[in-house]
């Protein structure tokens, strides 16, 4: 029991929490770990550790580190977040975020209200003209 000598507030006992737990293009056996109703698209670790910190945890944010079963080695895949859950006399941090489940729950309810992603959302529409796209010019028949 090498884990029992280590305080909870070490910095090597705080859950990890990567993208793909919340992500809702993933299914369970690729590493979604929340129900898929309240997943979100293509959480990046950076959302995730602005969640944690503005709620007062303590948040790590490592960004070399890659999801074991994510296949996609992608900049945007990248990163891992670490997140105090307990206290070193074993108590939770924070009383409404006693399990790493709840921490998740929560992060992937709030991450869509982030103002980085309302803006994504709200800049997109304007790209689209109406009338283009999806035209072809008619080719010659073949006999």
């Amino acid at each position: 029991m090498a884990w029992a000598a280590t305080s909870p507030a070490d910095k090597e006992r705080f859950i990890c929490i990567y993208p793909a737990y919340l992500n809702n293009k993933k299914t369970i056996a690729e590493g979604r770990r929340i129900p898929m109703d309240k997943a979100i698209e293509n959480p990046t670790s950076t959302e995730i550790q602005d969640v944690c910190a503005a709620i007062g945890l303590n948040v790590l944010l490592e960004r070399n580190k890659l999801y074991p079963r994510e296949w996609n080695r992608d900049v945007q895949y990248r990163g891992r977040v670490r997140v105090q859950l307990k206290l070193e006399d074993g108590n939770p941090c924070l009383p409404q975020f006693p399990t790493r489940k709840s921490v998740m729950l929560y992060a992937a309810e709030t991450i869509p209200k982030l103002k980085t992603r309302t803006q994504k959302m709200g800049g997109s529409d304007q790209n689209l003209q109406p009338g283009e796209g999806g035209k072809k010019g008619k080719g010659k028949k073949k006999k």
